[in-house]
């Protein structure tokens, strides 16, 4: 049994690349049926985002696998494997795993530590295991992913420092103001970076937005995403009297305001604080507007050098959560390795419940008459000289599993305690009831015969 994972990301193809291998809403759980029904493939999950298509699988073999899921890929999307092949990646077990972790926790992220893809990969793994794409491995392996990579945000500070030009001003701007409630903020110019740094400071409680720029149908387009007000360049130096926060980023050859301007506002305003971020290049804003008092001017290489500081601590923060998914690596194959001694446990206890059954129907033939209250002190007696019996070896046999010749520890066990007919017997039992096939996707159960395990059991699952 084994675990791939098969994708492509920001990292190996360019967005054109990406965007013809995105699967939709939609057809996310007919993929996922047509991929499950692809031979070898025992369990799999699709993980799509903008930046990353993946597909995670269980496999009963290692051989020709990556071939197959290659050629699903092909089929689905109408793509030859020569246009796409050097933008794959394969990773496998271990790798492949570690490679999970990472992705649920941020670490393989454009930006490092961000949380979005933890819900990504919830979601896509609710979906696989609705459409019963999952089966026991990837029950456990994605609720482990998933709550390791909360643990990682909940103990570490990867995620709270700002890492975007446009999170860094709005941080920047808390230690000014500490909250943007009922604050005005200015928008000149309409680039991308200055209106998505608006809508970050309208999000965190700006009351008013005013958005000037060279044409002002552009600043009306702006301006209606905020519910706000549009203006020319010209008009700008008559509303500094009133705004809180300039974000400037126009593009123009000189400065859209300068210094005797912002000095003459600050009069007005009787000196009421003034936080002017400048993010275009050449400069919008001239440096000596910070000589005023209570103006505080920022420019790009301020906010970049904010950034470049915090990515140093998401680094330092990711290298604990890298140590974390060493330990759930290993915590995984201690719990792979009991998979294989548990059905033989439950053979046991089956076996051994039989036979004091069979004991106690003996022995209430051949005394007939005890009442009911001898009957239930012998059973309870009898069953715990069962249970004491078997306590020690049952513990014995974990602690084997979970070594270095484990399924040969739990072979000579079975061998011992002659339970090979209890595991056949909860083979048979465990085999699902045959369904009524759909005229559309062939039912198939979620389910699979592990080498050492001959029978599935039910792990904890997460639910929508």
């Amino acid at each position: 049994m084994h675990i791939l994972s098969v994708g492509l990301n920001y990292k190996t193809a360019p967005v054109a690349v990406r965007e013809k291998f995105a699967f939709s809403d939609e057809d996310l759980p007919r993929a996922l049926q047509q991929l499950k029904e692809t031979k070898s493939i025992l369990e799999c999950v699709i993980v799509a985002t903008c930046n990353r298509t993946e597909i995670y699988a269980v496999v009963d073999r290692l051989h020709m696998c990556g071939h197959f899921i290659r050629s699903f890929i092909e089929q689905w999307f109408g793509i030859p494997v020569s246009d796409f092949n050097k933008h794959l990646y394969i990773y496998e077990d271990d790798l492949a795993l570690e490679h999970l972790f990472r992705v649920t926790s941020g670490l393989d992220s454009m930006v490092i530590g961000e949380t979005q893809i933890l819900g990504q990969v919830r979601t896509a793994f609710l979906t696989a295991q609705r459409e019963k794409a999952t089966g026991t491995l990837f029950n456990m392996v994605f609720k482990q992913a998933i709550t390791m990579a909360k643990r990682a945000h909940s103990e570490t500070s990867i995620g709270e420092s700002a890492v975007s030009v446009s999170y860094a001003a709005v941080e920047l701007g808390k230690r000014i103001f500490g909250q943007f409630n009922n604050k005005t903020v200015m928008i000149v110019g309409a680039g991308k970076m200055s209106e998505l740094t608006g809508k970050h400071l309208y999000a965190n409680g700006a009351s008013k937005v005013i958005v000037a720029n060279r044409t002002y149908d552009r600043a009306a387009q702006l301006a209606d995403k905020f519910n706000g007000v549009a203006c020319s360049l010209a008009e700008v130096p008559g509303f500094l009297a009133e705004v809180d926060i300039i974000i400037s980023s126009t593009g123009s050859a000189g400065y859209v305001l300068t210094r005797e301007q912002v000095a003459e506002a600050m009069r007005k305003r009787k000196s009421k604080t003034l936080f002017m971020i400048d993010i275009a290049v050449p400069r919008d804003l001239d440096p000596l507007i910070n000589e005023v008092a209570n103006v505080f001017l920022y420019d790009i290489d301020d906010l970049q050098g904010i950034v470049e500081t915090n990515m140093d601590l998401r680094r330092k923060e990711a290298a604990k959560i890298e140590g974390m998914i060493v330990s759930e690596i290993e915590a995984y194959h201690q719990w792979f390795k009991m998979l294989g001694v548990s059905p033989v446990i439950r053979a046991l206890q089956e076996k051994s419940a039989s036979i004091h059954e069979e004991t106690m129907d003996s022995l209430l033939k051949k005394l007939p008459d005890l009442d009911e209250r001898e009957i239930k002190v012998i059973r309870k007696l009898t069953k715990s000289i069962v249970n004491q019996m078997m306590h020690d070896p049952i513990n014995r046999v974990k602690e084997m599993a979970g070594g270095k010749h484990g399924n040969e520890a739990i072979e000579m066990f079975t061998h011992i305690f002659a339970l090979e007919e209890q595991l056949v017997k909860l083979q048979e039992d465990s085999k699902p009831q045959p369904k009524a096939v759909s005229p559309v996707v062939k039912e198939t159960s979620s389910e699979h015969n592990l080498t050492s395990a001959p029978t599935p059991f039910t792990y904890a699952v997460i639910t929508p």
